[in-house]
């Protein structure tokens, strides 16, 4: 399977395929708006406009799997998203990234980047980075800000 076999659902509750995005370098994100990782918002919005004019997208999972701190609807987190942080890049729905309930795009992306710590997701704003091909180039850490990441995603586009 291929990263552009799966389909997602949006902020909206629509069905997006993934194929929509092919040929994109992609940032996908699980976030949270109550972590205390939130303000990465900031330089994600920031890598977001400084790069998409050459086909770069994040795509944003709100996650409340880790100590619920994504607690609210959809559209409040979207809402709170962009009123707090600008944030202009594509929201979906919130989703499990670990577990039996896991968005399957998630069991996708871990089984092409292990973490450090094996194959699960650990906490909220884990970033994976997808080349124009639909490869799973890179992992990231929670701790990992846009900034560290600005350079990969250049030398990608």
């Amino acid at each position: 399977m291929s990263i552009y076999d799966y389909e997602v659902k949006d902020s909206n509750g629509n069905t997006v395929s993934l194929k929509d995005y092919e040929g994109k370098v992609l940032l996908i994100i699980n976030t949270a708006t109550g972590c205390g990782f939130t303000p990465q918002y900031d330089g994600l919005q920031d890598l977001y406009e400084k790069y998409m004019e050459q086909g770069f997208e994040i795509l944003d999972f709100p996650c409340n799997q880790f100590a619920n701190q994504a607690p609210g609807t959809e559209e409040e987190i979207q809402s709170f998203c962009q009123s707090r942080y600008g944030v202009t890049f594509s929201m979906f729905a919130k989703v499990d990234v670990n577990g039996k309930k896991e968005e399957p795009i998630f069991g996708f992306l871990k089984s092409q980047q292990k973490g450090i710590l094996g194959q699960n997701i650990k906490w909220n704003f884990t970033k994976f980075l997808v080349d124009r091909n639909g490869n799973v180039v890179e992992r990231f850490a929670p701790t990992t800000p846009a900034e560290k990441i600005d350079a990969k995603v250049a030398d990608l586009l």
